[in-house]
C-alpha cells in the first residue's frame, strides 16, 4: 500500500463498543470520517442511536452488553452477516468504584471485574473468533495509565486495567499468526462522564492537570488518533502493546491523594 493511504479506513468495517458517549462517541465519528463503515454499539440503545444519527456519514447503531457473551456474539455476528467481515473492533467501556481496599464490598469487586475483565474477555473471544477465521483484523482495547501507576482508592480499577493489557498481549500472541493484531490505548485523565465527579472538585481536578507535562486534561477527541492509528494499516506491525495518550503523566513524578483517601 502507498504511504499516502496507510491511515485510511476506507472500505473497512469497524465496530465501536461504548460508542454512545465519551471517548467511544469521539472514536465513532473519527472512524466514520476516515471512511470506515462504522457501527456505534452500546448497552444504551437510544443513546447509541442518537450518537449514530448525530455523526451521520452512514453510521449504524446497535445494542451490546459486553458482560453477556450471547449479546456480544449476536452484535458482531450480525455485522458480519451484513458485510461479510469485521475489520476493526474497538472496545472502550469501563467502570470504577473508587474505594479503599478495606472498604470494598464483594459486590463492588464483582461489578468492576465483570465489566472490565469479563466484558473485555467476551469481546476479545467473539471478535477473535471472527477475525482468526478471516485471517485479518485489528482489535483495540482501552487500558489506562492505571495499568502502570495507582493511587489510593484505585486498586481494583488499576488491577483490571492491567488485566486488560495482559489480555491484549495474550490475544496478540494467539491471534498474531492468523494476521490479527490486538493492542491497547492507555488514556490519561480525560474529561468523560466517568471522570465528571473529579471535575466537580476543583482542587482534585487541578491537581490532576498539574500532574501532566501539558498541564491539562485530555478531551475525548484526543484519544481518536492513537485509537485509529492502531486500527489502521499504518500500525500493521504493531501488536501486543499499548500506546499511552497521557499528556506525559507517566513521565513526571509526584502525586495527589484524592479527598477521603
Amino acid at each position: 500500500m502507498s504511504s499516502n493511504g496507510i491511515f485510511s479506513l476506507s472500505g473497512k468495517v469497524a465496530a465501536v463498543i461504548g460508542g454512545a458517549s465519551g471517548i467511544g462517541a469521539a472514536v465513532v465519528k473519527g472512524a466514520a470520517d476516515m471512511g470506515a463503515i462504522t457501527y456505534c454499539l452500546d448497552v444504551k440503545a437510544d443513546a447509541a442511536a442518537a450518537t449514530a444519527a448525530a455523526v451521520g456519514n452512514g453510521v449504524q447503531s446497535g445494542v451490546i452488553d459486553i458482560t453477556d457473551q450471547a449479546s456480544v456474539d449476536a452484535a458482531l455476528d450480525g455485522i458480519v452477516a451484513t458485510h461479510g467481515k469485521l475489520d476493526i473492533l474497538i472496545c472502550t467501556p469501563g467502570i470504577n468504584v473508587r474505594k479503599k481496599i478495606l472498604d470494598y464490598t464483594n459486590e463492588e469487586l464483582a461489578r468492576v471485574v465483570n465489566v472490565n475483565i469479563t466484558g473485555n474477555f467476551n469481546v476479545i473471544r467473539a471478535a477473535g473468533r471472527i477475525m482468526v477465521a478471516q485471517r485479518r483484523g485489528s482489535i483495540v482495547l482501552f487500558s489506562s495509565i492505571r495499568a502502570s501507576v495507582v493511587e489510593p482508592g484505585q486498586s481494583v480499577y488499576a488491577a483490571t486495567k492491567a488485566g486488560i493489557l495482559q489480555l491484549a498481549k495474550g490475544a496478540a500472541c494467539e491471534f498474531g499468526p492468523f494476521g490479527v493484531r490486538v493492542n491497547c490505548v492507555g488514556p490519561g485523565v480525560t474529561e468523560t462522564p466517568l471522570t465528571a465527579p473529579i471535575k466537580a472538585q476543583p482542587e482534585w481536578y487541578n491537581a490532576y492537570a498539574a500532574k501532566t507535562t501539558l498541564g491539562r486534561w485530555a478531551q475525548p477527541e484526543e484519544m481518536v488518533g492513537p485509537t485509529l492509528f492502531l486500527a489502521s494499516d499504518a500500525a500493521s506491525y504493531v501488536n501486543g502493546t499499548i500506546i499511552y495518550a497521557d499528556g506525559g503523566w507517566l513521565a513526571q513524578d509526584g502525586r495527589f491523594t484524592p479527598p477521603g483517601m
